[in-house]
């Protein structure tokens, strides 16, 4: 699915390695739109009678325009022509990426109608457009209303509304993010490096929202969480985006729900992909895993000069090196130059390995076990940004740093 972002980052999700797109054609699409929107007022349905809050009041429309009655509270039903309006009929100025999901576009409008507007005047606005051929598309995007409708945080990204018509559009309008994923600005070449301090305090957004979501009387597990899913806003504070693999976790005495194995590959814990057991851990384990991204400025599959993904993943290499404190400091990511403190990097990376523990019995808790520490650490952070100047390294690496293993 797509991401609200700026530019020609990932706007989509467009592949889980381990289920490949399902296509149907047109005509099939239109009865599993029915049957979906269906099976997601039931769900809706059993939330509440689990105990849990929901803001939805009644089945989401599956036909007609599409006309602007709210169904969700703060959630707006979108016409198509207000969408094509709000994007210039989705012309290429309007354009941000392609993914899976489809095609992403920026749109304009009003503050407090939320009618469209002429570019420049309002607010603006991510618009994600599903391709009418796919299935899975229109299963994520059922998830998308379905979590992002009853679920609100400052750490999540918010939904303005949706678009359903009798004509199988689909379509999600979002807040716009202006400072695009967090891929980008770890990956991506010409973008300013992120500071340590920064990466703390995303570290910490993220954990909170992650904490929120397997925090609910029925916990969410996001399924999909990678630098990519994370989206920064004109302040550098994060969000989660993208929760069209979200499902509800395990409740009572049950270690994990059974599910068919998706993601993306690098990121998913071993067990899930084994056994297609999921549970709150798997998304500590792919935590772990973004903790590595921000630690060495490193892909969690590293892809050769050649553009070819590599065999071996950031976990697999960078893994051995974690345990030992000395060793932490070979695989800093060279864009920092230097500038962290030793001993902030050395935790970060003692937490990076719990998460990414074999065992997911063994790995922290978001709540109790991560985000405590990470607030910590982010707070050691501004108070030391607060007394040393910014042109004063608060650590040199040492020659060595240019000896770092080679990730393939």
């Amino acid at each position: 699915m797509g991401n609200c972002c700026t530019g020609s980052a990932k706007c989509a999700n467009a592949s889980t390695p381990f289920e490949s797109k399902v296509t149907r054609s047109t005509a099939s699409n239109n009865s599993a739109a029915g049957l979906g929107l269906g099976l997601a007022t039931a769900k809706l349905a059993s939330r509440r009678s689990s105990g849990r809050s929901s803001a939805f009041s009644g089945q989401l429309p599956g036909g007609g325009g599409g006309g602007g009655s709210d169904v969700v509270d703060g959630l707006k039903s979108f016409s198509m022509s207000d969408l094509r309006a709000a994007t210039k009929n989705f012309g290429s100025s309007s354009y941000l990426g392609e993914g899976g999901f489809g095609c992403v576009y920026k749109g304009w409008m009003d503050e407090a109608t939320l009618a469209p507007t002429k570019p420049g005047v309002g607010r603006m606005v991510a618009i994600k457009k599903l391709k009418k051929e796919s299935f899975q598309g229109h299963r994520e995007w059922l998830a998308e209303v379905t979590y992002l409708g009853e679920l609100h945080h400052e750490n999540l990204v918010r939904l303005v509304g949706y678009c359903s018509d009798s004509d199988s559009n689909k379509l999600l309008v979002y807040e716009y993010m202006v400072r695009g994923n967090l891929e980008n600005h770890l990956f991506r070449r010409g973008t300013q490096p992120l500071s340590w301090p920064m990466r703390v305090s995303i570290a910490v957004d993220v954990a909170r929202g992650m904490s929120f979501l397997h925090g609910q009387d029925n916990p969410v597990i996001f399924r999909d969480l990678k630098s990519s899913n994370v989206l920064l806003d004109a302040d550098y504070r994060a969000k989660l985006s993208d929760f069209g693999l979200a499902r509800d976790g395990p409740t009572g005495d049950r270690s994990h729900v059974s599910t068919r194995v998706v993601g993306t590959r690098g990121y998913a814990a071993p067990e899930y992909i084994a056994t297609g057991h999921l549970s709150v851990k798997s998304d500590v384990y792919s935590f772990g895993v973004v903790l590595l991204e921000l630690l060495t400025g490193r892909r969690s599959l590293p892809q050769s000069t050649t553009g070819a993904t590599s065999a071996t993943t950031l976990v697999d290499w960078a893994k051995p090196q974690l345990g030992e404190r000395r060793k932490v400091i070979r695989i800093m990511d060279t864009r920092l130059g230097g500038q962290y403190p030793k001993k902030q990097a050395n935790e970060v990376a003692a937490l990076a390995l719990r998460c990414l523990d074999n065992d997911p019995k063994n790995r922290p808790t978001m709540a109790d076990g991560i985000l405590p520490e990470l607030e910590q650490l982010q707070q050691q952070s501004h108070h030391r940004s607060s007394y040393a100047s910014s042109t004063t390294p608060v650590h040199r690496s040492s020659g060595r740093h240019s000896k770092s293993p080679t990730c393939p």
